[in-house]
């Protein structure tokens, strides 16, 4: 007869102690994520999902915030940036969309899109103008390239921008827009014939209180309901010559742009997954079926390993990308965008896996709002095809092993 005894729990780990993760940063970053980590306990979970069920976001108020925080931007240099690692950038990352994807949306918007290109490709009175107030939290940006017919192929965008005079001459729609709607600023890509007859891309910063630019919010979605996603309209936006962004041309500014969000994401999926493991794990263990702990249970058991060794493989992809993408300020090889590509397919692909699996654990009241898992689930249908879909990225892997483009 098997002892009883067997069916009561010993030391249990957490998730972070089972992988190790306090010795695969340095002290520093660790500092950071914990910082951002206990901002997000106390601030923002208490009331996500409030957020989420309404579908609206304090922007304004958790703007300054975060700024006050240090996020915005953190990764760049100057302009009252705090030019942290991009390490600590991505754990920042984590510890957000360990609350919601939403809030890591708002914080790669402004980072990684807006500030970065201004950051990037920006004249200097563009910097000085924007990057200060946006690394405080008191500017909010947003980023235009998609377009109603155009998502994984910007190439065919129709926006357009003419010369008239000395001005520029905006027309066209953007969609999918996250800031948008509340957005002090856009960086919107056009076409232009500026490249002797053939139209090349430039990028533009857009002021969104210049007549012809309207920014209606989207509605009715069941993901990111606690992020402002809008459409962009630009009817007769009329610039002055020094808008454009003159350091770049062509699909170049725009891609790494995107690319700079997408590693934030690599990050960002294992922090929505990471707290969907810990939910299981707490509710497994005080749920009772049959007369015993759900979490004694061997399938139970053999989900949650399995959901375990998926977060670990991508918890480590991501910190050797981040410290790749570091390794470029004392001379380094930097992060490719391909191997950004293997981040973002894995580590997000593997992270809605998680959450629906720690569904199944939690069962009818895994489709609660009273317990975080169906809302990251929900999310990560939007992490899984934004910033590229999975398909896109597995062409961008397949292309950098054989040599072959098979996008066409």
């Amino acid at each position: 007869m098997a002892s009883t005894s067997q069916n009561k729990p010993g030391k249990k780990q957490s998730l972070d102690e089972l992988v190790g993760v306090a010795h695969t940063v340095s002290a520093d970053d660790a500092e950071i994520a914990a910082a951002v980590r206990a901002f997000g306990d106390k601030r923002l979970r208490p009331h996500i999902a409030q957020w989420f069920e309404d579908g609206a976001l304090p922007v304004r108020e958790l703007a300054a915030e975060l700024g006050e925080l240090g996020v915005l931007g953190m990764h760049l240099h100057g302009y009252g940036c705090a030019g942290m690692s991009a390490t600590s950038y991505g754990l920042a990352c984590l510890e957000l969309e360990a609350v919601d994807s939403g809030l890591r949306s708002f914080v790669s918007v402004q980072g990684s899109l807006a500030m970065f290109a201004i950051h990037a490709f920006g004249s200097e009175e563009h910097k000085t103008q924007w990057l200060p107030k946006m690394a405080a939290g008191e500017a909010i940006g947003c980023f235009g390239l998609t377009e109603p017919d155009f998502g994984s192929n910007p190439a065919g965008m129709r926006t357009f921008a003419k010369r008239d005079g000395d001005d520029w001459v905006l027309n066209g729609t953007k969609m999918w827009i996250t800031n948008g709607s509340v957005a002090d600023v856009a960086v919107v890509w056009a076409k232009t014939d500026l490249e002797e007859g053939a139209r090349g891309i430039r990028g533009f910063v857009v002021p969104t209180d210049t007549p012809g630019f309207s920014a209606p919010e989207i509605k009715h979605k069941m993901s990111l309901r606690a992020s402002v996603t809008a459409e962009l309209v630009l009817d007769g936006v009329r610039l002055p010559a020094d808008a454009m962004l003159p350091e770049v041309a062509g699909l170049r500014g725009p891609l790494s742009c995107l690319n700079e969000a997408r590693y934030g994401i690599v990050f960002g999926a294992l922090g929505a997954a990471r707290d969907c493991l810990e939910t299981a794990l707490d509710y497994t263990a005080d749920r009772e079926v049959f007369d015993r702990s759900l979490a004694g249970f061997q399938i139970t058991q053999t989900k949650i390993a399995d959901m375990s060794l998926e977060w670990a493989k991508g918890y480590l992809l991501a910190v050797h990308l981040g410290k790749l993408k570091d390794s470029a300020h004392s001379g380094g090889p930097g992060v490719r965008p391909e191997q950004i590509s293997l981040g973002k397919l894995n580590n997000v692909r593997e992270s809605i896996a998680i959450a629906r699996t720690c569904r199944t654990l939690l069962g009818a009241n895994g489709i609660t709002l009273e317990y975080p898992v169906i809302r990251h689930a929900n999310n990560l249908e939007s992490v899984l095809t934004y910033e590229g879909t999975s398909e896109m990225h597995q062409l961008t892997i397949g292309k950098a092993l054989t040599g072959y483009d098979a996008f066409r």
